[in-house]
């Protein structure tokens, strides 16, 4: 009889006669062979761990080697389609190890039919792909990353992790042989210059050299193998790189000292080319260091995810895999768990942190009927809640994702310096070749024109010229994610250091949202279910505000069916109950019914009538959130213009604007008048950001340069907003503002920086100042320079 075993990979169980045995691992077919190697290789055994009791989907085909990408349980697993209807992977592309690196791979896809977009985010070597499966497919575009000398895998958190530590212990090795050598070929070097001034023979001086060459060997060829991969990929696709200038200088360095040391003649500067591998290496490193420790908080929202949450079946708790779980289902939540969904608490209270989404560092209290927000951890809450969202649509799955790809949008600013450092390593080993042609001309000697020429390929340095915007950009959004401020693209902030024109509503934005009935005026008796079950139909702030008052005047009112209804945008609600017309709504919806009505108030108006009679009145009022009128005296400080725009009727608007400072106010505006207002500010050629958080705000919003959208706004508008606000203060919309103007100034700086050193520098050592040994330590430096002013953001942020 056959024994059944699991398959290694997926964990299905077939009879043994039928599987791939390969050493102690079975495998249900070619395809799980292949994606369990794939991951073993890559040193990712980790995701095994993850998957241990978990069966995945049975392939349907099989396949080896790029064609895994293209299986049916890897499409359900890591490709989504986005809303353009094409295909859309999170990748790993590993090799990378600069931004000529990010470059070239994003050059090299996008000169593939079929791929829409390539990014690649230089902090996490993380790469999203958009292409169009009719044309290519996936497992095309992981050979095309291949043939260009890197690999890529599909993105997950822990064997990103796994990656990351791989890469680093890699780079720990490679500095501790280019460390060792070069102290033990320092300690030469001092011996051959004592011997210099105190004479030495010639032998001796060979012996000295070939000890040189030995430990520089492995300096050069192992520890500096990733500038010579990166340099010979480059120019297999016809890119000159920052790899081939390091690769170059250090070779020809290289080649001439062996050329000295067995002729005899001149002398050989073995010191220099290991000094050289191993500074810039140095460098590298730590600028991955810096780039990691910048990463980080954007990563604290998304990390270490569990894979599995609890919810109630029945009278039984059980474990259930988070991405199965459904709106409706009622997940429990232990004191110091996460919460992984967003719902409504049906049973227990307690207190929860929410400071990772919204940076309020003070504990929120919450009761049975109060929101759980996915993202937060309950501090001593032992609850149930109903899931109102899946895990693909909560709060912080949509995070983790905006998150991720923020930082692969570009500045307009950074895709000028990409393409200046596009042209940049041509045009300097131009200038290298015709300066030890220039030197050699005027009777300088071979050598000698050879080392300068060789410091001017060293010192030149493309790589702060590319750094100067992604890492201060990527500062500048992790103090953002950390103070409640989302930004979805990288750009974004650029764009909104740039406005002159503050356009905001006045609901929810300038006021705290929740209209509070402050005088019930009743003209004859009715049927209150009419009314309540009139404002249910909305999710108006106004509406709401009457829904709350009706339920607190009688807890037993139940809702009626209409046998028609119908929202009218900026007016209100219109409804048909048993031959009655009725109506809910502003002025504008009487008017348009041909009802006349004189009612003055300096607050919000409700009318309710029936068969166009009016039945009662209710005024709201609305609370001005504390920080309004800070935040608008700041703006018009900075020389930003405020306009408050308001569906809402003349004399509540100007009571608002009057008791904040808002001196341009336009009242009783459609969703189509605030988007033609926000058309008339772009004809004046002016910049404008767009604060809203309703419906009636997405056209504007849409409209406008940058759209800003409260947390607590209508899901429709926090989707097309550009930033969300998740704590729903203005101090935030301030907040944003600071980070984007220092953020931008500090970009501007870091320009500046690299290109005022390279056009020091680059004279200098053409005109023969600089020695090698100097420029590799100084390319450096630029380099660090430009991440160190980077981190200056959060310094100069307290400051302000």
């Amino acid at each position: 009889m056959s024994n059944k075993v699991a398959c290694s990979h997926c964990h299905l169980e077939f009879d043994e006669t039928v599987m791939i045995k390969d050493n102690d691992h079975y495998f249900c077919c070619n395809g799980c062979q292949g994606v369990f190697k794939l991951l073993s290789d890559e040193g990712f055994n980790g995701f095994y761990d993850k998957t241990a009791n978990i069966k995945l989907s049975p392939p349907l085909e099989k396949f080896e080697s790029s064609s895994s990408f293209d299986s049916e349980s890897f499409r359900d697993t890591f490709v989504k389609i986005n809303s353009d209807g094409f295909n859309e992977v999170s990748l790993i592309i590993q090799g990378i190890h600069c931004s000529a690196c990010v470059w070239l791979n994003e050059k090299a896809l996008h000169k593939m039919d079929g791929v829409i977009e390539a990014n690649i985010n230089f902090t996490n070597n993380k790469a999203t792909v958009v292409w169009a499966e009719d044309v290519v497919k996936l497992s095309v575009i992981i050979e095309m990353i291949r043939s260009i000398g890197y690999d890529a895998f599909a993105y997950d958190s822990s064997v990103q992790e796994d990656y990351a530590n791989k890469e680093r212990r890699a780079y720990y090795l490679k500095m501790a042989v280019a460390v060792f050598a070069s102290m033990n070929i320092m300690w030469i070097a001092v011996a051959q210059y004592a011997g210099y001034f105190s004479g030495i023979t010639q032998d001796i001086k060979t012996i000295l050299n070939i000890a040189e060459w030995i430990l520089a060997t492995p300096v050069l060829f192992y520890s500096g193998w990733v500038f010579f991969r990166g340099a010979y990929y480059g120019l297999k696709n016809k890119v000159v790189n920052m790899d081939l200038m390091v690769a170059t200088g250090a070779l020809l360095t290289y080649i001439y000292s062996i050329y000295i040391t067995v002729t005899e003649y001149g002398e050989a500067y073995f010191d220099s080319v290991s000094m050289i591998i191993t500074f810039v290496l140095i460098g590298k490193f730590l600028e991955v260091l810096s780039k990691k420790n910048a990463a980080d908080t954007l990563d604290i929202i998304g990390r270490n995810i569990p894979s599995e949450i609890k919810i109630l079946v029945g009278d039984t708790i059980v474990a259930c895999k988070l991405e199965n779980v459904k709106v409706g289902d009622i997940v429990v939540v232990s004191s110091g768990e996460r919460v992984l969904l967003d719902g409504k608490i049906i049973k227990g209270q307690g207190s929860f942190d929410e400071s990772n989404l919204t940076g309020e560092s003070e504990p929120i209290y919450k009761n049975i009927g109060d929101t759980v927000i996915s993202g937060t951890t309950s501090i001593d809450a032992d609850i149930y809640f109903r899931a109102t969202k899946d895990f693909k649509h909560s709060t912080l799955s949509n995070l983790v994702t905006l998150l991720e790809s923020a930082i692969n949008k570009k500045p307009k600013i950074q895709q000028l310096a990409n393409r200046l450092s596009e042209h940049f390593s041509s045009i300097i080993l131009g200038f290298s070749f015709l300066t030890f042609l220039v030197w050699f001309v005027m009777g300088n000697g071979f050598e000698t024109s050879f080392m300068i020429g060789i410091s001017v390929i060293i010192i030149a340095c493309p790589c702060a010229l590319a750094l100067a915007t992604p890492v201060a950009t990527l500062v500048g959004l992790n103090l953002g994610a950390k103070r409640g401020i989302l930004f979805k693209e990288a750009a974004q902030i650029e764009t909104m250091a740039k406005v002159d024109t503050l356009v905001l509503d006045k609901t929810g934005t300038i006021t705290v949202g929740k209209p509070e009935v402050v005088r019930e005026n009743i003209f004859e008796e009715f049927d209150k279910k009419l009314l309540y079950s009139l404002v249910k139909l909305s999710k108006h702030p106004v509406a709401s505000g009457i829904c709350r008052y009706l339920e607190s005047k009688d807890e037993s009112l139940k809702e009626v069916l209409f046998d028609e209804f119908s929202q009218i945008p900026a007016c209100g609600i219109k409804a048909k109950y048993q031959n009655k017309e009725i109506l809910g709504g502003n002025l504008k919806l009487l008017e348009k019914h041909e009802i006349n009505m004189d009612f003055a108030s300096d607050n919000t108006v409700f009318y309710f009538a029936i068969d166009k009679k009016i039945v009662c009145i209710y005024e709201l009022s609305d609370k001005i959130k504390e920080d309004a009128q800070e935040l608008i005296a700041e703006m018009q400080k900075r020389n930003i213009s405020v306009v408050m725009l308001t569906g809402d009727n003349e004399k509540s608007a100007k009571s608002v604007a009057s008791r904040v400072g808002i001196s341009e106010l336009y009242y009783e505006q459609t969703p189509e008048d605030k988007s033609k207002f926000i058309e008339s500010l772009h004809a004046k050629n002016r910049s404008v950001v767009m604060v809203g958080d309703g419906v009636n705000d997405i056209l504007a919003l849409t409209r406008s340069d940058i759209g800003i959208v409260m947390g607590s706004g209508s899901d429709i508008a926090v989707e097309i907003g550009d930033v969300v606000l998740l704590n729903d203060s203005l101090t935030s919309l301030r907040d944003a503002f600071k980070i984007s103007k220092i953020t931008f100034g500090l970009i501007k700086q870091n320009l500046f920086i690299s290109l005022v050193y390279n056009a020091i520098t680059i004279p200098l050592a053409m005109a023969g100042y600089v020695i090698p040994l100097v420029a590799a330590i100084s390319m450096s430096l630029s380099s660090l320079l430009v991440v160190g002013n980077s981190m200056r953001i959060k310094y100069k942020f307290k400051q302000k």
